[in-house]
């Protein structure tokens, strides 16, 4: 409890200055989040799940300004505990300048946020989410970080088409992005015996193209993400040349239902050295989900998905080479603050989530898991 405590102090402050203060035009935003995990078998994330876990601790706060009409500054400062993984740091997801010249085009520089399928750029706001984990084979929170932003330039606007063929929304993107050092890639190549202590990193560039259809909520779109990787540890080195991230996705919104659907593709080829020894790391990693939620009252919604995921690259008949994931999902808000979600995972195959330090004794091919969540949000 004592490592979670810095960051609930911080949010509850910056929730409690916001009324305090005149913020003469200054936007705060903020969030805290405890959850909960428990597993019939093995241990996810981490976290000691098969026992059931509370280290899963999350809490951010933003803060922007509008300096003229065209012109916006911002930034969001973010702590985290997912049982082994964050830890007291203070991380900062985005802070960037965007000068909107008008509908057409735009600029941001900075750390900006990185567009990759429907929720990559939105996945750090869980108050938006009736999910308490988003699909993982597309959105794995154990290196949400890694994704979410990057530090470069963005170029962005909307193009219409004409009324009867909707309207085009586009984004260009070029930077460079660091590992999380207390995130998930680098806990896992620890289990090689490769420690880093400064965050490997590489050149990222790519974009968005996401068509709003004449067709009232149906959004159709498409992205690219190139990455790079390289780093130094005391005993090795990572060497990732660039390689492709690709997503293809669709959402439909009508009244009280919403459906979307999403296919990733991420083939990439790496090598750990660790002294003497070459280790190659082989993946064509395939992940694809379908889901859908029902408002059944003001404050209470309710949803499933199916997400698949399986690397093409080795055997995959093998538990350790693909994870399907049944998922139903209930939320419900007691106020325009506080919400409450649970969720129930049926999950098959050992290919995403689980680490060899929190299961020393091996994987059962099969788990079904149990989550809640409690959130605060401004």
């Amino acid at each position: 409890m004592a490592r979670r405590m810095p960051l609930l102090f911080l949010v509850c402050i910056s929730a409690s200055s916001l009324y305090a203060q005149d913020l003469a035009g200054i936007e705060i935003h903020g969030f805290v989040t405890q959850g909960f995990l428990f597993s019939s078998n093995n241990n996810y994330l981490t976290m000691k799940s098969s026992d059931g876990s509370v280290q899963w601790t999350d809490g951010a706060v933003s803060v922007s300004d509008s300096l003229t009409d065209k012109l916006r500054v911002g930034i969001q400062l973010h702590m985290y505990q997912l049982g082994d993984l964050g830890g007291s740091n203070v991380l900062i997801d985005w802070a960037s300048g965007d000068y909107r010249f008008n509908d057409h085009f735009g600029i941001r520089a900075g750390k900006v946020k990185t567009p990759l399928g429907l929720f990559n750029d939105s996945q750090d706001v869980d108050a938006v989410f009736l999910w308490i984990l988003l699909p993982q084979g597309a959105y794995p929170i154990d290196n949400k970080s890694f994704y979410l932003s990057h530090l470069g330039g963005e170029v962005y606007g909307d193009l219409t088409l004409g009324r009867r063929a909707g309207k085009l929304q586009y984004r260009g993107y070029a930077g460079y992005n660091n590992l999380d050092l207390n995130g998930g890639y680098l806990e896992q190549s620890a289990e090689y015996g490769l420690v880093f202590t400064s965050p490997p990193g590489g050149k990222t560039y790519g974009g968005d193209l996401r068509w709003d259809t004449p067709l009232r909520g149906l959004t159709i779109g498409s992205s690219a993400d190139v990455l790079a990787v390289d780093g130094t540890a005391p005993g090795g080195s990572v060497h990732a040349p660039p390689f492709l991230i690709s997503a293809q996705y669709a959402q439909f919104t009508k009244g009280k239902f919403y459906f979307a659907g999403e296919y990733h593709r991420d083939p990439f080829y790496a090598i750990l050295t660790v002294g003497p020894a070459a280790i190659p790391l082989s993946y064509d990693e395939r992940s694809w989900f379908a889901m859908g939620s029902y408002r059944l009252l003001k404050k209470f919604q309710v949803g499933s998905y199916y997400s698949h995921y399986v690397n093409k690259a080795l055997d995959t008949t093998q538990p350790a080479n693909y994870s399907k994931d049944w998922v139903i999902s209930g939320r419900y808000d007691f106020n325009p603050y506080f919400y409450g979600k649970i969720e129930g995972h049926f999950l098959h195959g050992t290919g995403l989530g689980y680490y060899t330090d929190t299961n020393p004794n091996g994987l059962k091919p099969n788990s079904s898991m149990l989550a809640a969540k409690i959130g605060f949000s401004f």
